[in-house]
C-alpha cells in the first residue's frame, strides 16, 4: 500500500492518516479492553488513534501507544493522536491545564491534533456533565473565539502539532475563520458523517475552507442506549449497502468506509473486536464504481444517531442549522 495515498495534508503542512482507529467504548466496557483493542488496532497497521479526555480511557490508550513504541512496531512520529477538549474546560484559561491533564494521563510529550470536542460550554468542575438538583444540564457562557486563541497557544507551546473543531456547524466555523487576529485555522471538523446523514453541504463548505472533514459514527454508532434513540434504523442492515458489499465480496462497513475516503473525508472506524479492525484496513484494497457511489450519495435521510439533545437548549447547540 502506498502511504501517501493514505494521508492528507492539513492546512499547516502536517499530515493526517485518512483512516483512524476510534477508542470511545460505553462506560459498562471495561477500560482494559481500550489497552487490548489499541494494540491491536497499531499492529494491525492503524497508524490514526482518536481518543477524547471524556472516554475516560486515555491512561490506557496511551499505554497502548507507548508498549507498541517499546517493542519497536512504530516510532513516536509514526503515530498520529487525536485527544479532545472537553465542553467544561472552554474557558480559554482552562484549556492548557486540559491539554496538559490529557497528556499526563497518556505520558506523551504532545498530542498531533487537538480539538474543542462540542461547541457548547458546560459549568466547570471535575463533572464532566454537571447537572443541577433537578437533573438539567449547567451550562455556561464562553467566547469560543477566545478557547480558539487559547487552542493557538497550545500549538506555538508544542503541546499539540494541529489543532481543529469538532461538531461545529458553518456558522460556528465562519466565526472563528473570521475573527480578527486569527493565527491558525482549525485543520479538521469532526462530525457526525454516514450515508444516512453525510453531511455533503458541511464537506462542501469545509472544502472550501481547506478544513477536513472527519468522520466519527462513520459505521451508524455503537448504539448506546443512553445517547441513540434505538427506534432509528441500524446502518449497516440497509438492503442497499448490503448489495454493495455483495458485489464487491465486502462487508457493509467496509463499503461504507471506502465511500467516505473516495469524497475526501477522513474516517474513524471504531471497533474492540479483532476480526473487525483487521478487516477494516482493507478498505485500501477495492474501489467503488461512480454509479455506487452516486446510490450511497442516495441513502441520505438526515439520520442523526448522536444529536446530543442535552444541550439543545444552549446557543452555541450547533445542530439546529442545517449544516
Amino acid at each position: 500500500m502506498d502511504p501517501k495515498h493514505q494521508r492528507r495534508e492539513l492546512t499547516d503542512g502536517r499530515f493526517i492518516p485518512v483512516l483512524g482507529f476510534g477508542t470511545f467504548a460505553p462506560e459498562e466496557v471495561p477500560k482494559s479492553e481500550a489497552l487490548e483493542a489499541t494494540k491491536f488496532a497499531i499492529g494491525a497497521g492503524f497508524r490514526h488513534i482518536d481518543c477524547a479526555y471524556v472516554y475516560q480511557n486515555e491512561e490506557q490508550v496511551g499505554q497502548a501507544i507507548r508498549s507498541k513504541i517499546a517493542d519497536g512496531t512504530v516510532k513516536r512520529e509514526d503515530i498520529f493522536y487525536t485527544s479532545k477538549l472537553w465542553a467544561t474546560f472552554l474557558r480559554p484559561e482552562l484549556v492548557r491545564p486540559a491539554l496538559e491533564k490529557s497528556l499526563k494521563n497518556l505520558q506523551l510529550d504532545y498530542v498531533d491534533l487537538y480539538i474543542i470536542h462540542f461547541p457548547v460550554a458546560m459549568k466547570p468542575g471535575e463533572e464532566a456533565y454537571p447537572k443541577d438538583e433537578n437533573g438539567k444540564m449547567m451550562f455556561d457562557t464562553v467566547d469560543l473565539c477566545r478557547t480558539w486563541e487559547a487552542m493557538e497557544k497550545c500549538k506555538d507551546a508544542g503541546l499539540a502539532k494541529s489543532i481543529g473543531v469538532s461538531n461545529f456547524n458553518h456558522k460556528q466555523l465562519e466565526k472563528i475563520l473570521n475573527k480578527p487576529g486569527l493565527k491558525y485555522k482549525p485543520v479538521c471538523n469532526q462530525v457526525e458523517c454516514h450515508p444516512y446523514l453525510n453531511q455533503s453541504k458541511l464537506l462542501d463548505f469545509c472544502k472550501s475552507k481547506d478544513i477536513v472533514l472527519v468522520a466519527y459514527s462513520a459505521l451508524g454508532s455503537q448504539r448506546d442506549p443512553k445517547w441513540v434513540d434505538q427506534s432509528l434504523p441500524v446502518l449497516l442492515d440497509d438492503p442497499l449497502l448490503g448489495a454493495i458489499a455483495k458485489k464487491h465480496k465486502r462487508s457493509p462497513a467496509l463499503i461504507a468506509l471506502r465511500y467516505q475516503l473516495q469524497r475526501g473525508v477522513v474516517v474513524l472506524a471504531k471497533s474492540y473486536k479483532e476480526k473487525e479492525t483487521k478487516e477494516n484496513m482493507q478498505v485500501f484494497d477495492f474501489e467503488l464504481p461512480p454509479e455506487d457511489m452516486k446510490a450511497i450519495d442516495g441513502l441520505n435521510r438526515n439520520i442523526r444517531y448522536c444529536d446530543f439533545q442535552f444541550a439543545a437548549g444552549h446557543p452555541e447547540y450547533p445542530f439546529s442549522e442545517e449544516y
